[in-house]
């Protein structure tokens, strides 16, 4: 532990003040990390986060309020130097980062002990990005222009660098248990993965890889094997051991846009690969071979297979309100609806892309895991208001629900096999293998729900709109109750 104020330095140079003590904490056993990417935005754009002691933080402009996740009432407030981009809690929830991309600075606020603070300045450096390391004592900020990442110390006060890292879709990944960092690197016209030892930060294996332009990379969770893809200019995936070793190199198909999205199974015996064609192949984690491919038919003739569509539900005659509430007068996604199950065959409505743009709205965009491995869901572009779901111990589509609008997220809950969908309107869908069901957000007004959340325990989920919060709790014998926040409940 350490206690003081750090010297002036010059403003040319990476400067680091705090005040307060702070101790140390091993990194946990099992490190989550429960990450949300906050809402991205204008000036006024709410940004919520969750931590896993049931905290909610969120803010506006240079606001920042923390709330117990329960109640919403108010824990702490804290005002920083300017506008917040982003936001982030510490693996303890002890600690939260605020990142002032326009500042180059980055805020640390402590919800244990409120008198503590800390403030990192990159000087001419400037800031693109700040994540905590897993064991919530280190801060990792990127440069403008990804010249190097700078590693803070919040209780030595000591900094590292690393440089040449690369700018890419997702270019930096930590195992889970915290003990290693990979991080995509670019020198040279040339891609290269760096491994370091988080306990000190450093080198452990630095190796090329054989791709034209790495574009992310990522830990099975078991911590064993660091998954490699190309762009999308190329087809090819490379699995590589702790220590740098390529154990298998896949390509399904050539001359064609690729890889679109990668996902590990929460068991790393199975890598899911998305792709520009429209399918989604299955890798095993024995001899890295494919052992199955989804496709994503526009029309579903197969009788074992549920497809649940939404529609509107009309209210009864008697309860006809005139003049209409203020709900009804919105546009189509504010009424109530529900799910029907739909005979076969069953024609999805498909989206033809544009040719001439950038960016084409096909190929698999999403897909994730549930918690158990029981079931994959996956999203294809040019069926936009589609959500398929796929039993992985049969490895055979099981579910298909088709919405009204749509579908902008999904995620799995972190305990149960539940998994949650917004489609910008003012509802949540939410699905299990007993069956789905269509949830109004109540209150006046359109509460239009652009992402999702779920807590750590899995029994709340935050939604979140362009000026506004809800949380949702799941009492599975009493209902669903909701708590709201405003953007002008944080002033």
């Amino acid at each position: 532990s350490w206690l003081g104020l750090s010297g002036d330095s010059s403003p040319q140079e990476p400067t680091q003040s705090c005040l307060g003590r702070i101790r140390d904490a091993p990194a946990p056993q099992d490190f989550r990390g429960f990450h949300q990417e906050p809402v991205s935005g204008p000036v006024g754009r709410h940004q919520c986060v969750l931590s896993v002691l049931s905290a909610q933080a969120s803010c506006v402009q240079y606001r920042l309020v923390v709330r117990d996740a329960n109640t919403l009432q108010i824990l702490q407030l804290y005002t920083c130097l300017d506008q917040i981009q982003h936001l982030e809690w510490s693996a303890d929830s002890l600690f939260i980062l605020c990142a002032l991309y326009k500042r180059g600075l980055v805020q640390v606020w402590s919800l244990e002990q409120p008198e503590w603070h800390c403030k990192i300045d990159e000087g001419s450096a400037g800031l693109v990005a700040s994540c905590w390391s897993p064991d919530g004592r280190h801060i990792l900020n990127t440069t403008e222009f990804h010249l190097r990442i700078t590693v803070w110390s919040l209780c030595t006060k000591s900094v590292s660098y690393i440089k040449y890292p690369k700018a890419c879709q997702q270019g930096i990944t930590f195992t889970r248990d915290g003990r290693y960092l990979a991080l995509a690197e670019r020198r040279d016209c040339r891609d290269y993965v760096s491994i370091f030892v988080c306990s000190d930060w450093q080198l452990l294996r630095h190796f090329d890889t054989d791709t034209q332009d790495l574009a992310g990379i990522e830990w099975a969770p078991n911590g064993c094997v660091l998954a490699v893809w190309d762009s999308c200019l190329e087809y090819k995936v490379l699995l590589y051991s702790l220590d740098g070793r390529l154990l298998s190199a896949f390509c399904a198909y050539e001359w064609s846009l690729g890889i679109k999205s990668v996902a590990w199974s929460p068991s790393s015996q199975f890598l899911a690969i998305g792709s520009y064609d429209g399918k989604v192949r299955i890798l095993n984690h024995v001899t890295w071979k494919m052992i199955t491919e989804f496709g994503h038919p526009a029309t579903v003739n197969n009788t074992k297979i549920v497809v649940y569509k939404e529609a509107e539900k009309s209210p009864p005659l008697g309860h006809l309100a005139f003049p209409p509430p203020r709900a009804a007068t919105g546009p189509l996604t504010s009424s109530e609806s529900k799910y029907e199950i739909a005979s076969m065959p069953v024609s999805l409505q498909t989206l033809k892309p544009a040719a001439d743009r950038a960016n084409p709205r096909i190929g698999v965009g999403a897909l994730a895991f549930s918690p158990d491995n029981y079931f994959l869901a996956t999203r294809n572009d040019s069926v936009p208001n589609a959500v398929w779901i796929w039993d992985i111990r049969k490895l055979r589509l099981l579910a298909v629900l088709e919405q009204l609008c749509t579908v902008r997220a999904f995620q799995w809950g972190p305990q149960q096999p539940r998994l949650a969908i917004c489609t910008g309107g003012s509802k949540v869908y939410l699905w299990s293998p007993a069956g789905c069901v269509s949830v109004q957000v109540p209150g006046e007004g359109d509460f239009q729900v652009l992402s999702l959340c779920w807590h750590p325990s899995g029994d709340s989920l935050a939604l979140l709109s362009k000026d506004h919060f809800c949380l949702c709790f799941l009492e599975m014998e009493k209902g669903v109750r909701m708590a709201f926040g405003q953007r002008g409940d944080c002033t």
